[in-house]
């Protein structure tokens, strides 16, 4: 089936995780990996399109500073460290962004602030006015307070409802997976699939846990999840890989298509 839905589309959320941000040794951001997702986001500026980033990494990012070598496993840790790699996550993309003359924002939410109605309609308000100056939005979950995203790996879900909150065209997720696979991507015999008609029907597909740097919280059962909350929306989503991401975004067959619901 035609990928038109993702070539036109003119408001896209991009979302990347921290195991993609932090390559295989997980403890510390990736500067190349930074460099890879903001040229894109560029490309899609250059090209007319408006481009919301939301970006894991905070708890990746403030591992080395800290000298920790893992995640930490207690709530409180984490949320310390967070606190710690948030700046230096939005410094890396600022930074990045700056030398394509790109401004960048950064936008903390919690789940209650795209949820409850009354919060969100002033996120709402920021993020268009942020796209209408031409900035490009850095959404995290507040780390440092978010009690379920840090156990849940809850900025798939985040950004599926950002992408409903703002009215976005295509949601495309960044994972260190190139797509979803009818069993795990390292089994013998297991093939990509190249799109799904609707997400709530998964039942033959043999859904992973998390990735395998230890540093990200989610896995492919939260994207799944992010798959039905935006293509209930009517917003299609892309599932994908960073070094696919610029040519599946310009319609090639790579990663995995969601069809939106109309």
């Amino acid at each position: 089936m035609s990928r038109d839905a993702v070539v036109q589309a003119k408001r896209v959320v991009i979302k990347i995780g921290s195991s993609t941000l932090t390559g295989s040794a997980g403890h510390e951001l990736d500067e190349s990996a930074v460099k890879k997702i903001t040229d894109v986001v560029a490309s899609l500026r250059e090209s007319g399109k408006e481009v919301v980033l939301v970006s894991s990494g905070a708890i990746a990012a403030g591992l080395s500073p800290l000298k920790l070598s893992a995640r930490p496993t207690d709530l409180v840790t984490q949320q310390a460290v967070a606190s710690v790699g948030q700046g230096l996550l939005i410094a890396s993309y600022s930074r990045a962004f700056a030398s394509h003359k790109l401004i960048a924002s950064q936008v903390l939410l919690t789940i209650e602030d795209v949820e409850r109605e009354s919060h969100s309609e002033n996120a709402k308000h920021t993020l268009n006015k942020l796209l209408e100056m031409g900035v490009v939005p850095i959404i995290n979950e507040n780390d440092s307070v978010g009690v379920q995203e840090i156990r849940m790996g809850d900025n798939d879900r985040l950004s599926a409802f950002v992408a409903g909150l703002i009215d976005a065209d295509l949601l495309a997720l960044v994972t260190d997976v190139d797509g979803l696979y009818n069993a795990p991507p390292a089994e013998a015999g297991s093939t990509r699939i190249s799109e799904v008609q609707d997400a709530s029907h998964m039942e033959d597909v043999e859904i992973g846990g998390v990735g395998t740097s230890g540093v990200g919280s989610g896995g492919m059962l939260t994207k799944i999840e992010a798959a039905k909350i935006a293509t209930d929306s009517g917003i299609t989503m892309l599932l994908t890989s960073l070094p696919n991401l610029g040519q599946s975004l310009k319609g090639a067959d790579l990663g995995t298509i969601f069809h939106a619901k109309h």
